[in-house]
């Protein structure tokens, strides 16, 4: 996730900021039909980690069976693949089938909806991106519309067409990246009553150049995260420390779900990361997300 990264961190505050005024009530409309225990998923922008081979991944697998083993690491993915060209019913299939019954994918819109029509004239489109991710059936978590940087606030009626039109079936987070969405509250406020009377969730993003993005705003029981970290500096620590406390009190006030998405420079940090956050959040909600983990791998014989 390159939006809001930053290579000079010395004077960023990762500092979470208090919860927007409005989540608490959000979280108490739907507390009391919140699951138990309420379900976690974290994952990482991409399985075809080839860093991992010999670590996380079997040393030789074929580059088919990434997804099967990316799959026994974390428990979803935020399926990024899926913003470049919708896939077709068999390609899907092939996805679902990969992975346990637990797991869960988080489909990113295509470009081609976001981007290029930027929602205009865009509902044949999102009917086939929507049949196809569809075939993942009770392995689709949720699909995730992320806004190019110039879809501004004079947009807004355009988005909130779109989101009336959008097939209910298909659970859905919003990403607003415009940096207008978030300098005027009343602006704010507006568009996230907007996607809590439709049930969209506001997507949060955590990155070093755009605070203004950690808007702590939740509009559905649904948390849906994504996380820019640097190299297992001190402050990703310390922010996986402080996301872990935001989440147990989100849950302890009838969060349901939490997405967590973990983007490093270095993928091989990502295990490192997650597996401190989740160490975390076990110690603080005792809820068990099992943390990704170096497997043993196959020892050669030798005659000598």
């Amino acid at each position: 996730m390159d939006f809001g990264r930053l290579s000079d961190l010395r004077y960023v505050n990762f500092r979470l900021p208090p919860d927007h005024s409005a989540t608490a009530a959000a979280l108490a409309r739907t507390s009391s039909t919140a699951p138990t225990p309420p379900a976690i998923y974290v994952g990482c922008p991409i399985w075809t980690n080839k860093a991992w081979l010999g670590s996380y991944f079997p040393a030789g697998i074929k580059e088919a069976d990434y997804l099967h083993h990316y799959a026994r690491q974390y428990n979803s993915i935020e399926l990024n693949t899926t913003h470049y060209r919708i896939p077709d019913a068999p390609t899907v299939r092939r996805w679902r089938e990969a992975v346990p019954p637990t797991f869960r994918f988080c489909p990113k819109f295509p470009q081609s909806i976001s981007h290029e029509r930027q929602l205009y004239n865009a509902d044949d489109l999102t009917l086939t991106f929507c049949r196809a991710i569809g075939e993942l059936q009770e392995r689709l978590g949720t699909a995730f519309l992320q806004l190019p940087p110039h879809f501004g606030p004079e947009n807004l009626p355009r988005l909130e067409r779109y989101l009336l039109d959008f097939p209910p079936a298909i659970p859905l987070a919003v990403e607003l990246r415009h940096p207008a969405w978030f300098s005027d509250a009343a602006l704010l406020a507006s568009v996230s009553a907007m996607l809590e009377a439709l049930n969209k969730t506001l997507v949060i993003s955590d990155v070093a150049g755009r605070r203004d993005a950690l808007h702590m705003r939740l509009t559905t029981p649904t948390a849906f995260i994504r996380f820019n970290g640097h190299g297992l500096v001190q402050s990703d620590y310390q922010r996986a420390d402080a996301w872990a406390e935001r989440l147990a009190a989100w849950l302890a006030a009838g969060l349901h779900t939490a997405y967590f998405f973990v983007h490093q420079k270095d993928i091989m940090h990502s295990p490192i990361w997650t597996q401190h956050f989740l160490s975390k959040l076990h110690q603080l909600t005792g809820i068990v997300v099992e943390p990704p983990r170096v497997i043993p791998q196959p020892v050669q014989g030798s005659l000598f």
